[in-house]
């Protein structure tokens, strides 16, 4: 068994629900796998299914898998836009850039710097944390989510452009009808600590007359170029079928002991639009080695395109593959729901419908 389905068993169904906003909570550390296409949503999902809990016990991890089901849904439907303000224009404003307290993990929030560190050492920050992080930046800095966004993308093993961006902009108000706060107390609770005296240590109705504190006011530009393997382009057999992998697709199983030419395609316009940092690359290159005789090529896929037969090539669906061609596969999602719901409710009021038992 490996260690991907070892954890997928370590499943707490019980007690996510209750706990997984806890920063000791059961939460199933399986989002760095799904984001790189390793294992499916449907899969998790089908494992709970084997459990034969009562639904009750299990609706709170569905629902959190079909989130992300959803934010795919919508990147698909908007494409490039999901890096706009989709509902609502954030307001106010005051800078484009990320708070250099952010950056440099020096809020002055205990244990929110310690997870910011945690974030560049691991590529790992709890969901919860994520979300004090976006609303440190875009609530209480009144910088514009996108930088500080891009910025956590960058260094999360679990990256994916829909769930990120689109929870930024709902944290933001951009994609929500009203903005996401949290004060020191909560942290406190959430996160098991007791600090006080922090900017975030007032009551909820002060928020609404929030001066940006001094810690935050001071802001850099985010930027960072990825570094891509410095590998020859491998030789390739134009006639042999051809699956095309990438970042978002690393899916081990595909086609798994078939006579099959595989190809880890890494494009640096798509890491220019969308830089990611070097442990987010070597996560991803050392999934790839799990998949046989794969060949990385650096490129665009315009470039593969001319060494090999169109009608060779099979890849999977997904937003940033659209300039693709050849024979595309459906990824295995919860549910047979698709397209642009503008809520999450009307969205799983229809998954909930078809996968309820």
């Amino acid at each position: 068994m490996s260690a991907i389905e070892r954890r997928i068993k370590a499943i707490d169904a019980l007690r996510y629900a209750s706990t997984r906003n806890y920063v000791d909570g059961a939460v199933t550390y399986l989002s760095p796998y799904i984001s790189r296409g390793v294992i499916s949503t449907k899969q998790i999902f089908q494992h709970l299914l084997s459990l034969e809990l009562h639904w009750s016990a299990i609706e709170k991890l569905v629902q959190e898998l079909a989130w992300r089901d959803y934010w795919q849904e919508i990147w698909t439907a908007k494409g490039h836009a999901i890096k706009s303000d989709l509902k609502h224009i954030q307001a106010p404003i005051f800078n484009h850039a990320v708070p250099t307290a952010i950056l440099d993990a020096t809020t002055g929030i205990d244990v929110v710097d310690r997870a910011i560190i945690g974030l560049y050492d691991t590529g790992y920050m709890h969901n919860h944390m994520r979300m004090y992080v976006a609303s440190i930046c875009c609530n209480m800095a009144n910088s514009h989510w996108l930088q500080p966004a891009q910025w956590m993308y960058s260094h999360l093993l679990d990256g994916d452009l829909a769930s990120n961006h689109l929870s930024w902009q709902w944290v933001a108000g951009a994609f929500s009808n009203k903005k996401y706060y949290a004060n020191q107390d909560n942290i406190n609770t959430f996160f098991r600590s007791s600090q006080k005296g922090t900017f975030l240590d007032v009551d909820y109705s002060e928020f609404d007359q929030f001066e940006v504190p001094n810690d935050l006011v001071k802001t850099t530009p985010f930027i960072l170029k990825t570094i891509l393997p410095a590998v020859e382009r491998p030789p390739l057999n134009r006639n042999q079928t051809t699956l095309i992998y990438n970042y978002y697709n690393l899916d081990p199983h595909w086609y798994k002991d078939q006579d099959v030419q595989r190809v880890l395609l890494l494009e640096p316009s798509v890491f220019s639009d969308n830089p990611v940092g070097q442990n987010a690359i070597d996560f991803a290159l050392k999934l790839s080695e799990n998949i046989p005789d794969i060949k990385i090529f650096v490129g665009e896929f315009m470039d593969l395109k001319k060494e090999m037969s169109i009608d060779k090539i099979i890849y999977k669906e997904h937003p940033l593959n659209s300039h693709y061609s050849g024979r595309e596969e459906s990824r295995d999602s919860l549910s047979s729901v698709k397209g642009y719901y503008p809520s999450f409710f009307a969205f799983w009021k229809k998954c909930k419908k078809e996968i309820k038992y």
